[in-house]
C-alpha cells in the first residue's frame, strides 16, 4: 500500500483523480491501492471518482432498460448465468420475440425514461436467421422511437452481423468480457476469453458502439479485477457495464455471497478511474450488493439500468429515478413530465401490534 494512503487517504484520492483527469494510465499499483482502500475513508475515494465522472459527464445519468428477447435457451455452461445449459433455475423459456413484442418493450423502455433499449437473447451466437429477425425489430423499433437507443447482445458474432445489425439501425453491441483471461476457465468452459475479444472487435469494426464490461463475486482475485478492468482500457470501449454476482440457486455459483458494499463502490471508483471517459453503468445485483450504498455508486458511475434484469427482478423504475434526482443528479431525456412524488404524509404507514410482532 502507498504510504501516502495509510498517511493521507485525502491527499492520495486527489492525486489519483489528477493523474486520471491528465490521460496519464493508472499503475497496478493504483489500482491495488484503490481495492486495498481503508472502509472508513471510501468517501474520499467516491470523491475521487466523482471529480473525474463530473469532468466527462457532469451530474448527468443515463438509464437503460432491459429485454430478455430470449430466454432460457443457451447451450454455454457459464457458472454465473441462470440461462446456462448447466443451470437448474427454472426461468421462463421462449424463442425470439417477435418484432410487436420488441416494439412494446421500447414503449416500456420509454415510459421509464430510459435513453437506451438493450435487447439481450440467451444463445451461444446468432444464425444470419437471427440477425435478420432483430434487424426487422429494430427497424420497427427505429420508425416509431427514433430517439431510443438500442443495443444489441446476441452472443458471440460471426463475420459480417456486426455491420447487418449497424446497417438495420442497431446503436450498439454489448459482449462482456466478464473477467480476467486468467480466471476465465474457472466461470466457462465451452468457449474462451479470446472468443470473448474477439467479438469484441468485430463490433468496433463495424462503427458500432462497443459495449462491454464485467462481473464480479465469482471467486476472482484482486489481480483479476485489475486485469479486466485494464483489458477494457485496452481496447477503448466506449461503455463499461459493471456486474455484481445474482447468486441464482440452482447454477454452479449459486453459493457465492462474498462481496460487501463497501467493496462494489471500490471496484466502481477503480473502473471510473482507469477508464476515464467510458460511460459506466452500474448495472446486475446491485440491489444485492450495493443495498442502501446504491447511491453512492453514482458518484463513479453515470449511466444504471432501470427495471428488471434478464431473469431477476430489479427495484421499481420509480424509486430509482427518486434515488437519482434525491442525490441532485439529472436524468438524461428526462422532459420533468413525471408527476410529482408521492406526498410524504400520503407514504406513512400506522404500525399495528401484529405488523411489530411480525418482523
Amino acid at each position: 500500500m502507498d504510504q501516502t494512503l495509510s498517511a493521507n487517504p485525502t491527499h492520495r484520492a486527489l492525486e489519483l483523480a489528477e493523474k486520471s483527469l491528465s490521460g496519464e494510465e493508472l499503475s497496478r499499483a493504483d489500482a491495488a491501492d484503490i481495492l486495498a482502500w481503508p472502509d472508513e475513508h471510501i468517501l474520499t475515494l467516491m470523491q475521487a471518482a466523482f471529480k473525474v465522472r463530473h469532468h466527462y459527464f457532469g451530474k448527468r445519468v443515463r438509464l437503460n432498460y432491459l429485454v430478455n428477447i430470449q430466454s432460457g435457451i443457451c447451450a454455454e455452461d457459464c457458472g454465473y448465468c441462470s440461462q446456462s445449459s448447466v443451470s437448474d433455475v427454472p426461468v421462463e423459456k421462449y424463442k425470439l420475440m417477435t418484432p410487436e413484442e420488441v416494439e412494446n418493450a421500447a414503449e416500456k423502455a420509454v415510459a421509464n425514461k430510459a435513453a437506451r433499449l438493450c435487447m439481450v437473447a440467451s444463445m451461444r451466437g446468432p444464425s444470419d436467421k437471427d440477425v435478420g429477425a432483430v434487424a426487422e425489430a429494430v427497424r420497427r423499433v427505429k420508425d416509431r422511437f427514433p430517439e431510443l437507443e438500442l443495443c444489441a447482445c446476441l452472443g458471440m458474432l460471426k463475420d459480417g452481423q456486426a455491420a447487418t445489425l449497424n446497417e438495420a439501425g442497431v446503436d450498439a453491441y454489448n459482449h462482456n468480457l466478464n473477467t480476467s483471461e486468467r480466471h476465465y476457465g474457472e466461470v466457462c468452459s465451452t468457449h474462451g476469453f479470446s472468443d470473448r475479444l474477439d467479438t469484441v472487435r468485430k463490433v468496433r469494426e463495424a462503427g458500432l458502439s462497443s459495449c462491454s464490461g464485467a462481473l464480479f463475486g465469482m471467486g476472482e482475485t484482486r489481480e483479476d479485477i485489475v486485469d479486466v478492468a485494464f483489458r477494457l482500457r485496452e481496447l477503448g470501449v466506449d461503455s463499461i457495464p459493471v456486474n455484481f454476482l445474482i447468486p441464482f440457486k440452482g447454477t454452479p455459483l449459486g453459493d457465492k455471497e462474498e462481496l460487501t458494499p463497501v467493496y462494489c463502490l471500490k471496484i466502481l471508483a477503480l473502473f471510473r478511474l482507469a477508464n476515464p471517459a467510458a460511460e459506466l453503468r452500474i448495472a446486475g445485483g446491485r440491489e444485492l450488493h450495493l443495498r442502501s450504498l446504491q447511491p453512492l455508486g453514482l458518484y463513479a458511475a453515470n449511466s444504471i439500468f432501470v427495471g428488471d434484469y434478464l431473469t431477476s427482478e430489479g427495484q421499481p423504475g420509480l424509486q430509482d429515478r427518486e434515488m437519482i434526482r434525491d442525490m441532485g443528479f439529472e436524468i438524461v431525456g428526462d422532459d420533468q413530465s413525471e408527476p410529482a412524488s408521492v406526498p410524504l404524509a400520503d407514504r406513512v404507514s400506522l404500525s399495528t401490534r401484529e405488523v411489530r410482532a411480525a418482523k
